[in-house]
């Protein structure tokens, strides 16, 4: 039971725009790492497969969620992928060893399968390109092979395997975590900025209409955190559109209060990035802005033990499984409230990762079912879209190790073309309920339509396929709308999307 209500007040205006959402904020990742394609996606022979192996169970849900963009292959996969291993003849294509993961890749799925599979689950592609070991002549002979209709060595070889147009894809990484030591190809940040303007400028001349993300830092305790962006920015700034960024959280000292208050590092981590961006636009009397790719985000910590007994040299093991709780989708919540509040810069970003590798989707050879994260991704995705209000809510704070954490985090998306206001609300005090009141005279004439809630006695608690539903969100009676005033009774330690409609 709470011990008391306390009190929370959003302040909004509905001409204070922070700004659009770009739809690809909801995107995610399918790296050549553990189950994440092989059982994940592609199980030819499962009951769940179609004629192409490919699980229609997953693809179902995928498409509730209504993900936008994929990132694929990697990741660190990709730091020594050679892309023409992952095409034409499957029984021609060569098995390798794969450094990054210590395991074996046999390139039975590949990136035509990957494109198909790409349509039956309603996304698009965003392609990593490897410059780690390999570098500028592979960036352009692959977006040959994918972009251009024919006439020329690549495209006609894609044309040859199968595929007669072009598979256009628009986004493209250069390289995946190249600030960091472990990664293939490791390179210091002019070395990289310089390659990566070089590939860009090359893959642009080929195709002018892609857009371009440039590595940022691996996550902001590195430390070449800062500099890092600012030299690569410096080296390829006219060229690339975006730069990335990495981050995972954990809960290794079982502090819930702690761990709930990550989000309050995120938050930080995106306002650092930006700072630098135009600490670089600024120096170069630049007029582009360089906005974010959020294209590595979740809670990651849970397997680290399991995967340091794991055989190496085999094929897809049960790797980076993580069982995600109640508490793991209380931060997801409120780590994609702060992307939202920052979708002036944020125009992409990737839940990593989508399919048996921290993921919300679990598969076995029987079923796939939801994990906790599952549905704040998913209700953000279907009720986070158009535009994004300035608001601020004032609300008692509490100290953690990332700083003051506020106990209520919140954030407010209108959308005019559906005449909806969503409001989701996140309450990290895990005793108290919280009353959040807001003036919404604004939008008088709307009316609540839904109050969607998740909370959970047990902050441990989890989803199995044999109790898929174990943490699952209800319809809530706990919001009230009159006259403009609104009241929402957010319980202890709750996911809450509070939905307005005319």
């Amino acid at each position: 039971m709470s011990k008391e209500v306390k009190k929370a007040t959003l302040y909004v205006d509905r001409n204070i725009e922070v700004g659009e959402v770009d739809k690809r904020i909801y995107g995610s990742f399918i790296e050549h790492l553990g189950r994440a394609v092989y059982e994940g996606i592609y199980q030819p022979g499962n009951k769940f497969a179609d004629k192409d192996g490919l699980r229609e169970d997953t693809i179902k849900l995928i498409k509730e969620i209504g993900v936008p963009i994929v990132r694929y292959p990697g990741g660190n996969f990709v730091s020594d992928f050679h892309w023409e291993d992952s095409v034409g003849p499957v029984d021609k294509r060569p098995h390798r060893i794969e450094p990054a993961w210590g395991v074996i890749e046999t390139n039975e799925f590949g990136l035509h399968e990957f494109m198909d599979w790409t349509k039956k689950a309603q996304t698009e592609c965003m392609y990593a390109i490897n410059l780690g070991t390999r570098g500028i002549e592979d960036a352009k002979n692959v977006i040959e092979y994918c972009n251009i209709e024919k006439n020329t060595l690549y495209s006609d070889m894609r044309r040859a395997n199968g595929a007669k147009d072009p598979f256009n894809i628009k986004l493209w990484c250069l390289g995946n975590e190249m600030d960091g030591p472990w990664q293939m190809g490791h390179k210091t940040a002019y070395e990289y900025g310089r390659i990566a303007n070089e590939a860009g400028k090359l893959m642009k001349w080929i195709d002018p209409s892609i857009e371009l993300v440039a590595c940022g830092s691996s996550n902001m305790g590195m430390p070449t955190f800062g500099k890092w962006e600012a030299t690569v920015l410096e080296e390829s700034y006219d060229t690339i559109d975006y730069l990335s960024l990495h981050t995972y959280y954990g809960n290794h000292e079982n502090n819930t209060p702690d761990f709930l208050a990550s989000s309050v590092d995120m938050d930080k981590f995106i306002s650092a990035v930006v700072s630098v961006c135009d600490y670089v636009k600024a120096v170069k009397k630049s007029n582009k802005k360089i906005n974010l790719s959020f294209d590595e985000w979740n809670v990651w910590y849970h397997s680290n033990e399991q995967d340091k007994k794991l055989e190496k040299w085999i094929e897809h093991p049960h790797q980076l499984e993580d069982i995600y709780n109640f508490e793991d989708a209380l931060l997801v919540g409120s780590m994609l409230i702060t992307l939202l509040r920052h979708a002036d810069r944020v125009k992409i970003a990737c839940l990593a990762q989508l399919v048996n590798v921290i993921a919300p989707i679990m598969t076995s050879d029987t079923g796939a079912w939801k994990q906790t994260i599952f549905y704040p991704y998913m209700h953000a995705s279907q009720f986070g879209r158009g535009t994004v209000l300035t608001s601020v809510v004032k609300t008692p704070t509490y100290e953690s190790k990332h700083g003051d954490a506020p106990y209520i985090d919140s954030v407010v998306v209108k959308n005019e073309e559906n005449e909806t206001v969503t409001i989701f609300a996140v309450n990290k005090d895990l005793e108290n309920d919280f009353e959040l009141s807001a003036d919404l005279r604004q939008f008088a004439d709307y009316k609540v339509v839904e109050h969607i809630m998740l909370t959970h006695d047990d902050l441990k608690a989890v989803n199995t396929e044999e109790n898929p539903d174990n943490v699952a969100p209800v319809n809530y009676n706990g919001t009230k709308f009159d006259n403009g005033a609104l009241t929402s009774l957010l319980p202890a330690r709750s996911w809450n999307v509070i939905r307005l409609a005319k």
